[in-house]
C-alpha cells in the first residue's frame, strides 16, 4: 500500500529542521515511494511476475551558494541523521556557485490542482494474466506470427516536495501500461513490431483483443521488404516517429543545453524556425494526462506555454539553476517536458499521403541519429513505398538524414493528433530528406 501523504511530509519536515539546525540556510527534501508490479508473457505462457516497493529520500542542502545533494532508500531517523550530516559536511567542502539557489518564492505553485492522475484499482495478478492471455491470442491468430511477448505494468506512486521557503505538496499517480511485441516471418524474411498502451486510468487502456490485433498487423505489413535506390525524396513519418522528432526540438531548448551553448536553436527566441502553419504546446493540466503536473521538481508551478507560434520560438524550457545563467526566470519545467505536442494540421491522412506522386512512409528509425549541437540527423529506417496515396510494398535497410534547420521548415502536418504518449505528434511530413538506399 502506498505511503499516505502525512508520512512521506513527517519525514520532509524532519530533514528540512535537522539541516537548518545544523547550518544549512536553505534544504530542499524529496520523498517518495512507488510500488510496480509487472507480468510477462512470452509465446502464451508466463515467463516472469515480480513486485518491487521502493521508498527514497533526497535532501538538497545550500550554504550561501554552496550546494550539495543526497539520497538514500532508508529512511529510520538514525540513518536520516546521517545523511543530513555528511550532505552538511560535503556542502561545507563544495565550490560556490552564484547561480545555486531555492527557486524564486512567487513562482512556487500556491496550490495543487486536482488532474485525476491516480486511479486506486488494483488488478490482481491473476486478472493481469487473464488480459495477457487474451493478448497473446489475439497477437499470434495469424500462421506468419512465430513469436510473442506481451506485458502488464501496474504502477502507483505518492510524493512529497517541501523547502525551507515554505513549500510542501505532493501528490499520487498511477499507471497502467500494456505491450505487445510480435515477430513474423514468410519465406523472404522476418519482421518484429510492437503495439503499447499506457494509461493513468486502467479503464482507458486499449483492450486485449484490439492491442494484440494492431501488433501483429503491423509486423505482417512488413514482410517481405524491398531495397530502393539513394534518393532526395519526401518523406512522412509515423505518428511514433515524429513524436521522436519533437522529443529531439525539446532536447534543443532545454536551458541547460542554450546555457552551455550545446544546441544548434541558442539565441533562437523570437526567431522564426518552423513554418508558419506550425504551432507547438507544452500543456501541464490536461485532466488524466501522461505528462500531467500542477508543479515541476523544484515546485515551480507549471503553465501552459506556447513553445512556437506560427513558427515562430517563443520560449526554452527553464529551470531555476540554468535561468538564472540566461537571466531568465524558470517556468516550472525542470524535469522536463509535461504534455508536449504539434498542434494538429489542416489536411487529412489521406491527403497527406497524396501530397506527392512518390514518398516513402517511416515506420521505425534504427540508432540514435540527432545532433542537437549541428542540428544533423541520420538514422536507419524502415516503412513503406507510397505512390500516388496507396501503400506499395514494405522497404528496409535505407538511411535517412537532414538537418534539423532545414527539416523544422518543411514540415506539413496531418489532423490526425491524438493524446496517447506524453509527447504526441500527428503525422508529419518533411519535404527533401536524403534517403541512402542500395
Amino acid at each position: 500500500m502506498i505511503k499516505d501523504q502525512e508520512y512521506l511530509s513527517e519525514k520532509a519536515f524532519y530533514c528540512l529542521d535537522l539541516a537548518k539546525k545544523l547550518g544549512a540556510t536553505d534544504c530542499s527534501v524529496v520523498v517518495n515511494n512507488s510500488i510496480s508490479e509487472t507480468v510477462n508473457f512470452r509465446n502464451k505462457k508466463l515467463d516472469e511476475s515480480n513486485r518491487s516497493d521502493n521508498l527514497a529520500i533526497g535532501i538538497t542542502t545550500y550554504i550561501g551558494k554552496k550546494k550539495s545533494s543526497i539520497s538514500s532508500s532508508n529512511l529510520l531517523k538514525e540513518n536520516l541523521d546521517t545523511l543530513i550530516e555528511k550532505c552538511i559536511e560535503t556542502t561545507k567542502n563544495t565550490p560556490e556557485d552564484e547561480f545555486n539557489s531555492l527557486p524564486d518564492k512567487d513562482l512556487l505553485a500556491k496550490e495543487v490542482k486536482d488532474l485525476n492522475l491516480y486511479d486506486d484499482t488494483h488488478i490482481k495478478n491473476e486478472d493481469k494474466i487473464e488480459y495477457l492471455k487474451r493478448l497473446e491470442v489475439s497477437a499470434s491468430s495469424n500462421k506468419k506470427i512465430i513469436n510473442t511477448e506481451s506485458s502488464f505494468t501496474e504502477d502507483k506512486s505518492n510524493f512529497i516536495l517541501a523547502n525551507s521557503d515554505g513549500f510542501c505538496a505532493g501528490y499520487k499517480d498511477s499507471s497502467f501500461i500494456a505491450s505487445s511485441v510480435t515477430v513474423a516471418k514468410d519465406e523472404k524474411s522476418m519482421e518484429r513490431d510492437y503495439e503499447y498502451t499506457s494509461k493513468c486510468h486502467l479503464k482507458d487502456i486499449k483492450d486485449a483483443e484490439v492491442l494484440g490485433k494492431l501488433a501483429a498487423e503491423q509486423t505482417i505489413k512488413k514482410l517481405s521488404p524491398k531495397k530502393i535506390s539513394s534518393e532526395k525524396i519526401a518523406l512522412i513519418f509515423d505518428k511514433r516517429i515524429a513524436k521522436g522528432i519533437l522529443n529531439t526540438f525539446a532536447s534543443a531548448i532545454y536551458s541547460s543545453a542554450i546555457s552551455r551553448g550545446t544546441s544548434f536553436l541558442k539565441d533562437k527566441i523570437n526567431q522564426k524556425i518552423f513554418s508558419d502553419e506550425i504551432n507547438i504546446f507544452d500543456k501541464p493540466d490536461i485532466l488524466k494526462g501522461i505528462g500531467s503536473r500542477t508543479f515541476d521538481s523544484e515546485g515551480v508551478k507549471t503553465d501552459t506555454l506556447k513553445l512556437v507560434n506560427q513558427g515562430t520560438l517563443n520560449h526554452y524550457l527553464v529551470d531555476t539553476y540554468n535561468g538564472k545563467k540566461l537571466n531568465l526566470k524558470s517556468n516550472g519545467r525542470c524535469g522536463g517536458t509535461t504534455n508536449l505536442y504539434f498542434d494538429k494540421g489542416k489536411i487529412s491522412f489521406k491527403d497527406l499521403l497524396s501530397l506527392n506522386s512518390r514518398c516513402l512512409y517511416i515506420t521505425e528509425t534504427i540508432g540514435h541519429g540527432s545532433n542537437i549541437v549541428t542540428g544533423d540527423y541520420s538514422v536507419g529506417a524502415t516503412g513503406f513505398l507510397i505512390e500516388k496515396g496507396e501503400f506499395k510494398y514494405p522497404i528496409n535497410e535505407i538511411t535517412i538524414a537532414g538537418n534539423f534547420k532545414d527539416m523544422f521548415k518543411n514540415i506539413t502536418l496531418a489532423d490526425d493528433l491524438e493524446f496517447e504518449y506524453a509527447t504526441n505528434s500527428p503525422t508529419m511530413m518533411i519535404e527533401g530528406m536524403v534517403v541512402a538506399g542500395k
